[in-house]
């Protein structure tokens, strides 16, 4: 009885993972998603020193977007 437990909770999680990765690969072809992803690329804070984001990481990160 455990051992069933187990198998179906293990495919439980692998179906909702599922899923999940493919209701984020549709929003994010949507003009909504598309908005949501540079809103957030927009408020990482361009600091003096460190990280910089530039138009061309900006641009990869686009590409990035499943």
């Amino acid at each position: 009885m455990s051992e069933n437990k187990h198998k179906d909770s293990r495919r439980k999680f692998f179906v909702t993972a599922g899923v999940t990765a493919g209701a984020v690969a549709v929003v994010s072809q949507t003009p909504l998603g598309t908005a949501i992803a540079e809103q957030a690329s927009t408020m990482i804070d361009d600091n003096k020193k460190g990280y910089k984001l530039s138009d061309h990481v900006r641009k990869y990160y686009k590409t990035t977007l499943v």
